[in-house]
């Protein structure tokens, strides 16, 4: 057989993936505090919207870059609730937020290109980064900085072969939102050094006391390119539909590529995202309140515990401490607690090198699931 091709072999599989793994492996029941799957059910109205399409018959090819309502609406949806002035021309339908993700970089990095990924961050971005045979650059997040990026810091990390920086907000797996001066700062640091800025912004909608600012806003010079997705806001994620915001030459591009890519976005569920746009939005604010109440649990159950953490500020998931627990090799202590304790939480190293010591939980789990799952990790915490 011949070789496999050096990039795809090469690239590591999800730390995320190996807990799922064991987890499903084992024959007792095992509370799940790894995955960011939303407890809740897909609504019934945006159900609705793909029963619809499968009615008339919607089963067809569609344009590569989207159904046209869908783009429209989503164009005013950005204008509304993100402060972004983006037409339906500058909107690209994508197979969910990472193929988003992966279509923006596929329309800015080549091989042998260098992309600035956040560490801690969600370990897709630096997958992706591989598949294009670039290389991925991780720059750190520090808890003394409040885990925010430091534009000195990317700086000092920025070579002739830097094409772009991949920012994450509010962030999986910190659950930090970005300032607005920040994004200010990082939009100019792109100007400056001449870099695409990439944005993950798929917890948009999903923030406590704190509001969710798009970097788009203060896009100078046509370098922006924002990712966003259905999944979590909507509780959609087998439906598979996010989308790209970019400047209309660069969305050209991603839509001409999404021939090769995708082909497009299976018409049922684009149907589906525009039903979830202009149908009845209180369901995502169910939901968000939900997660708020159970950061605010999780929060008082680790305080009770003396365990420290993170306090998120949107997505949801918590970042936690484990430290003085778990010595120099976070992901054995994970698996250790998997084991012994039937609780599967992500490895802070699964997230890249600055996550030793942490752990990652998710806030989407049932309550119940959630408080027994911390009780449990805070008695092995606690020693």
């Amino acid at each position: 057989m011949p070789a496999l091709a050096d990039h795809a072999r090469q690239m590591p599989r999800s730390g995320i993936r190996e807990v799922m793994d064991l987890a499903w492996s084992m024959e007792d029941p095992v509370i799940g505090l790894h995955v960011g799957e939303p407890s809740f059910a897909t609504p019934e109205h945006v159900l609705d919207g793909a029963r619809r399409a499968l009615d008339r018959g919607d089963t067809r090819y569609v344009a590569n870059a989207g159904i046209p309502a869908l783009r429209e609406a989503i164009a005013g949806k950005v204008a509304a609730r993100n402060g972004l002035e983006a037409g339906p021309a500058q909107v690209v339908v994508a197979a969910g937020g990472m193929q988003a993700l992966y279509a923006a970089l596929s329309a800015t990095v080549g091989a042998g290109d260098e992309v600035l990924v956040p560490d801690p961050g969600w370990p897709n971005f630096a997958m992706a980064v591989q598949l294009l045979q670039a290389r991925p650059v991780g720059y750190p997040l520090h808890p003394d900085d409040a885990f925010l990026p430091d534009p000195a810091e990317l700086g000092r990390r920025v070579t002739d072969r830097t094409r772009a920086l991949v920012v994450n907000f509010p962030s999986n797996p910190l659950g930090s939102v970005l300032p607005t001066d920040l994004a200010q700062r990082l939009c100019r640091f792109a100007d400056e050094y001449d870099l695409w800025l990439i944005s993950d912004e798929c917890y948009d909608a999903i923030t406590f006391e704190a509001e969710h600012v798009s970097p788009a806003r203060y896009d100078e010079q046509d370098r922006v390119l924002s990712c966003f997705s259905f999944s979590k806001t909507y509780a959609m994620t087998g439906m598979r539909v996010g989308y790209l915001i970019a400047p209309e030459t660069v969305a050209e591009t991603a839509a001409k590529m999404q021939e090769t890519l995708i082909a497009c976005v299976n018409a049922p569920a684009q149907h589906a995202a525009l039903a979830a746009l202009e149908g009845p939005q209180d369901f995502v604010e169910v939901m968000r309140r939900a997660y708020h109440e159970r950061r605010n649990a999780a929060a008082a159950q680790l305080d009770a515990a003396g365990v420290e953490y993170l306090l998120p500020h949107g997505a949801f998931y918590m970042w936690v401490d484990v430290r003085d627990r778990c010595g120099d090799d976070v992901k054995a202590w994970a698996l250790d607690l998997l084991r012994e304790r039937h609780v599967a939480v992500a490895p802070g190293t699964t997230f890249g090198a600055e996550g030793e010591g942490w752990v990652r939980i998710s806030l989407a789990t049932d309550t119940d699931d959630l408080l027994e799952g911390l009780d449990r990790l805070a008695a092995v915490a606690a020693g």
